[in-house]
């Protein structure tokens, strides 16, 4: 097997590349990535230009990562500043790096795309052989290192016995319980009082005049771009620290060429849309992305982001919600349980990466502990 690198996605055609995607984790659909440098979204300026990577048997790509020449450490959702920061102070860059991750998107689900072959060696082989040319990649172009964002267990075994160190950390997502349908199966896992919190949020919202509704298919029209946009800006804007990290033109793309996978729920008053959220959804598992209120709604957030979803993910037959990065604070106790996610780091200079394989070490028996705290506390039954 060789591996050739690309420049950008166009260079490999839709066909081939999704076919190694096998209906995995939508966000690397090749519509995707395509929409994302279309739109300006990666590549020249950005800080991400796309490093797709190849390995090939004779011309035939046979396994795939998207990787990118990452120049700042923007939107990867695994915080590596004090990293980048430590290694400025003494004197090794750390700038550019390779990193193989969905853009701007902190989901989880296999990074390598082995297409639907089957044989469990073959594909231990394939992961093994991606783990090395992402290496060779980033030492032949002068890289710091390697970095795999939200790993599956069987990459994050294969890189770790690659010398990679593993990085834990944890988001908070909704899983069915067995027997739930309805609304009701879902309020059955909570105690009285919790009930009655979860029943009272969605009663403001629903006394506020609001509605809501799931948009997904046909339903998706180009037209929608512009209030996706609004709903984008309307909380990256609202933050000091918020960045437009996409543009107008990415949500055009993706109701264009993407739109299969998109499930949007607005919220409605008077025939106005006062908040929203854009989600994707695939194989059994539903991906919130970004939210957005257009009018001051008490518990709107709640509503739109967690009961909504969770509602439409019964109906839908979907038995996985990751609800995005952060936020635990208000998931946790409203039905979406800790998560622990995996990454993988390799850095070239030797001191720096004994510290890092130190630090996350340490970082996964405070989070062990912190788990197991909040795991005695008042809870979900």
């Amino acid at each position: 097997m060789k591996a050739r690198t690309l420049r950008s996605i166009d260079e490999i055609d839709a066909a081939t590349w999704d076919a190694l995607v096998a209906g995995g984790c939508p966000f690397f659909d090749h519509a995707f990535l395509r929409s994302m440098e279309r739109a300006g979204a990666v590549g020249p300026g950005t800080g991400w230009a796309p490093r797709p990577l190849l390995l090939c048997e004779g011309e035939s790509p046979v396994a795939a990562c998207a990787a990118w020449e990452k120049r700042n450490s923007n939107a990867e959702f695994v915080f590596d500043w004090a990293w980048a920061d430590a290694a400025a102070r003494a004197g090794i860059p750390y700038y550019p790096k390779l990193v193989v991750a969905a853009p701007f998107s902190p989901v989880g689900g296999a990074r390598m795309h082995l297409g639907a072959e089957g044989d469990p060696s073959r594909r231990a082989a394939l992961r093994a052989g991606l783990a090395t040319a992402a290496v060779e990649l980033a030492s032949k172009a002068g890289m710091s290192g390697v970095h795999w964002l939200f790993v599956s267990p069987d990459e994050a075994e294969t890189l770790a016995d690659a010398g990679y160190a593993l990085r834990h950390t944890v988001q908070f997502h909704w899983t069915r319980r067995p027997g739930e349908t309805t609304f009701a199966d879902f309020l059955g896992r909570f105690d009285a009082k919790k009930r009655h919190q979860i029943r009272r949020e969605r009663r403001l919202v629903a006394e506020a005049g609001v509605t809501t509704r799931v948009l997904t298919g046909d339903a998706l029209t180009p037209a929608l771009a512009p209030l996706l946009w609004r709903l984008y800006t309307a909380t990256v804007d609202k933050f000091v620290w918020g960045q437009r990290y996409l543009n107008a033109a990415v949500f055009e793309g993706l109701l264009d060429t993407w739109r299969e996978n998109l499930v949007v729920v607005l919220a409605e008053r008077g025939g106005e849309v006062v908040g929203g959220t854009v989600n994707a959804a695939r194989g059994g598992v539903m991906y919130g992305r970004y939210w957005g209120a257009l009018a001051d709604v008490d518990c709107l957030h709640f509503e739109v982001c967690s009961y909504a979803g969770v509602e439409y993910c019964l109906q839908a037959g979907i038995d996985r919600f990751e609800a995005g990065a952060g936020g635990g604070g208000h998931k946790y106790g409203r039905g979406f349980d800790p998560a622990v996610t995996v990454s993988a780091h390799r850095i070239f200079h030797p001191g720096l990466h004994r510290a890092v394989a130190a630090f996350v070490e340490e970082e996964k028996r405070a989070l062990a502990a912190e788990l197991a705290t909040l795991s005695r506390a008042v809870s979900p039954r």
